[in-house]
Formats: structure tokens, sequence, C-alpha cells
């Protein structure tokens, strides 16, 4: 074996992004609402950078010869070209064309809602009890631990053993318990369950004891397994129901809520907070005209107090001292920050405006008649070779935007979906392929409901040619369970 020491040149190509590049990536996914935030953050953290005042541009305009400072130092590299600096219109060329609204033009601007979560409305109702300190933090602990849906999805030794290491609090199991017992006689009925169980459970307790909900509760607590996979015929046979028992209380079971949670209707990151569209498509007389929903993004500049000393320090460049070219390098360092920065915003919006007039002349019929049915196939290549960007900037742009159209407020991912040909060899969009799929299932006898392999059978009668593991994942991503737990009974 060959253990001697070699020294080998390569040569390889590798590509790196500059800070500037990854800035202007992470501001194209920003929607509206968190580039508001971004702005704000910047215009924090950089004196350099600055809210325009409306102040006419001419003010910042000075005309300073490029210099370059060879000093007794010898410090070359120290100033390039000034002009980049004190001159020029300050004022960034995307507040002159994004945002140019009159005042009598309508401001396109959807209110975010504050509301409370479901944990903050559960901790209302738990402060106004009656209880001793320890009673207080387990129960503020408990509803702290819910999810989303409202269960508690931690045991009770588990909540115990968090309690003592997180905040040094001791307590016994069953103390933990009666608390939690305590959480779930709040509102909404089902709260601070353990299971699904238990959830449906709590809330037929908390009806009045008719013999539907008696036997809705014999179901749940003998029989939840058979539930679970609707056997009803099983179930009828085991209890010794008839048939209207069985429909008496499986219709009492159906009015209740799975996910308690959501009763509130305030799950801050989702429904409760309404949606700010980035951009806006309005039909002007047949014309599809897109524009940038800016209105509440602050407009932004350079200093004019850093543009000012830059220009005095190129002015008289003579007999400047260390620290005063320290300043001026510091100042250099901030005014290069403010301007990569206005120049990434700049750079998303032409790309979000670009990317969208693109969709809207590839899908002009849906902008025009508002008919999903209207929507072509369009993938994001599609997009990206007639816009002459890379896919991965498409699929930036399209990530957690929205538009505004005449027919309500679309998130951009609307537009996009494969295409397949149908029996007639016409190009169809997968849209239409799962609307044609959920309309068969609607209108089945839900007490027999058809298998996927009839489904496949019925699609290809309808000029739809897709195989039965197709009908499986478009009924998946429709959340349409399986044939069998979507069967009813007889009413």
């Amino acid at each position: 074996m060959d253990l001697n020491n070699k020294l080998i040149q390569q040569q390889s190509q590798q590509m790196k992004l500059s800070p500037a590049q990854m800035q202007a990536m992470k501001i194209l996914e920003l929607p509206v609402q968190q580039l508001e935030d971004r702005i704000n953050t910047e215009l924090s953290e950089n004196e350099a950078l600055e809210e325009s005042d409306g102040i006419d541009d001419e003010d910042f305009n000075t005309d300073t010869e490029d210099y370059d400072d060879n000093d007794k130092d010898g410090d070359d590299d120290f100033v390039t070209d000034w002009t980049d600096y004190i001159d020029d219109d300050e004022s960034p060329e995307y507040t002159r064309h994004a945002n140019n609204y009159s005042d009598d033009d309508e401001e396109h601007q959807i209110p975010v809602t504050a509301q409370q979560s479901f944990q903050e409305q559960l901790l209302d109702q738990w402060h106004t009890q009656h209880f001793t300190e320890l009673e207080e933090q387990l129960g503020d602990y408990i509803i702290g631990s819910l999810d989303n849906s409202g269960y508690l999805t931690r045991s009770i030794e588990q909540l115990v053993d968090d309690l003592v290491f997180s905040q040094g609090v001791e307590c016994s199991d069953e103390q933990m318990t009666a608390v939690v017992h305590r959480i779930q006689s709040l509102d909404p009925p089902g709260i601070a369950a353990r299971s699904l169980k238990e959830c449906l459970l709590l809330q037929l307790q908390r009806k009045a004891a008719t013999q539907p909900i008696k036997d809705a509760i014999t179901i749940l607590e003998q029989e939840f397994e058979e539930f679970s996979h609707r056997h009803f015929d099983v179930i009828a046979k085991h209890l010794l129901f008839s048939e209207q028992q069985m429909h008496d209380a499986m219709a009492e079971i159906e009015k209740l809520n799975p996910k308690p949670g959501n009763a509130f209707s305030d799950n801050i990151y989702d429904s409760s907070q309404a949606i700010t569209p980035d951009l806006i498509v309005e039909n002007q007389d047949g014309e599809l005209v897109v524009s940038l929903n800016n209105t509440n993004v602050p407009q932004l500049r350079i200093s004019r107090s850093y543009s000012d000393t830059m220009q005095d320090f190129a002015a008289n460049t003579a007999n400047q001292t260390s620290q005063r070219k320290s300043e001026v390098a510091y100042i250099k360092q901030k005014i290069d920050s403010a301007r990569n920065f206005i120049n990434a915003i700049t750079q998303r919006n032409e790309t979000l405006l670009n990317t969208m007039r693109v969709i809207v002349r590839l899908q002009r019929d849906f902008f025009l008649e508002g008919d999903e049915s209207a929507l072509k196939p369009m993938i994001l290549q599609d997009v990206a070779d007639r816009a002459h960007y890379d896919v991965s900037t498409i699929s930036r742009v399209n990530n957690s935007k929205y538009v505004q159209t005449e027919f309500g407020i679309f998130p951009l991912k609307f537009f996009f979906s494969e295409g397949m040909q149908n029996s007639e060899g016409d190009e169809i969009s997968t849209r239409e392929i799962k609307k044609a799929l959920k309309a068969i299932i609607d209108e089945e006898d839900k007490t027999k409901p058809l298998p996927d392999e009839k489904l496949v059978a019925l699609m290809q009668q309808r000029g739809y040619l897709i195989a039965r593991r197709t009908i499986a994942k478009y009924r998946e991503q429709l959340n349409i369970p399986v044939a069998r737990l979507r069967r009813q009974l007889k009413k």
C-alpha cells in the first residue's frame, strides 16, 4: 500500500452568494405584513436608513467629482466613488412606481383582527374560579399545555414532572388530576380531553340526559373501537339497539365537536388573522392591471445627514484625522447596508410584479370570469420560462403570497396545478379533476359509499382517465376518507 503523501492540484468552480444576494432572497420570500416588520426593524438598526418624508429629492443632489484618496497614510482603498454616497436621487425607484396613489384612490387594505387565543380565553374563565395558590399554578400550566385543538396530549405523570423541573412546583398525581377535571368543566365542552373518546364523552355529559344521549354515551364507552370504524351493524348487535336507536344516538354524536379548541375560531396564526394581499389585479375595461399593495410599507431613502457627512468629507479630504476617517468608514458601511436593503426591496417588488403579470397572462380567463374551471394547468417552470427567472425564484414568490381580485383573495399557489389529458385529448388541470371527484362523492349513497374502484369507473365515464392510486391520492388531498369511513346510517 502506497502511504506516501502527495500534493495534488485541482481546479473546481463554486458559486457563492454575496450577503446582498442572500438578503434579497430572504426579502423576496416575505409576505407584505412581514416585510413591514422587516423594514421597521432595519429602520431601528441602521441610522443611515430613514423613512421618506416627502421632501423634494432635489435637496439631496450634489455634484461631487470622483475622488481617490492618496493621502500620506497610504489608505488607497478607503474611498472609491464618492458620488455613490453623496449625490443622486436618494429616494429609491420603488417608492415612485409601487405606491403612487393620490388621496382620492381607494386604499387596498385589509385590517388584521386582534383576538385572544383560546388559551387566553380559558385563563380568563379559570381565574374567575375559587382555588388555592397551588391549584391556580396547576391550572395555568395545564391550560398552557393544551394543543391548538384543545387536547391535553401529555400524561398526568409528565405534567407533574415537568412542573417540578420548570417551575419548582411540587404536587401529587391526584392533585394534578383534580385540576384537570376542573379545567374540563370550562367552556367549550370537551376542552382538556386526553383522547377523542374522552372529548366526545365530556360533551355528551354536559347535555340533558335524554335517551339518545344515554345511548350515545353507551356507544362511546362500550363500543368506541367499532364506532371509530363505523361498524354500525356490529354496534347495534352488541348493544341490542334498534335501527331507530342507532340513528338517534349517532345523530347526537355527529353534533359534537372533535376539536373544541377550534370553537373559538381564533387560532391567531390561521383563521383570525385577516389576510393582507401582496398584489392586486384589477379589471379595467377588459384590461387586467397588476399592482403592488404597498399601502402600509414605509418609503425609504438614505439619511440626509449621513449623505451630507460624506459630501463634506469628499470636499475636504486633506488633513483628515485618523478618527475622522474611522467615522467616515463607519458611515460608508451603514450607507452600503442601507443601499443594499433598498435595492433588495426594489428587486422584490419588480420580481413580484413580473411574476404576477405572467400568471395573469396564463390564467386570463379566470381573472376575467372568476370561474375555477377556467384555470389552466400551470407549473412553476411555465412561469419561470416566461418571466425569465429561475424556478427557485418563482417558488419564493409563490410562498405565502396572496393576490386580491374582484372575485376574492387567493394564495398564489391557487393558480398552480399539474395537468393531464382527458379522453378527448384536451389538457385539463388536476383541480378540475378533483372538483369532479368531489362532486361524485358528494352525490353518492352515504349508506353504501363508493370504493375507489367504483370511483375510477365513474370518473372514466366522465372522460377522466385516471388510475385507482390517483383517485386515492386526490381523495386524501381533499381530506375525504375511504368508503368505509364515509358510511352513514339510513335516515
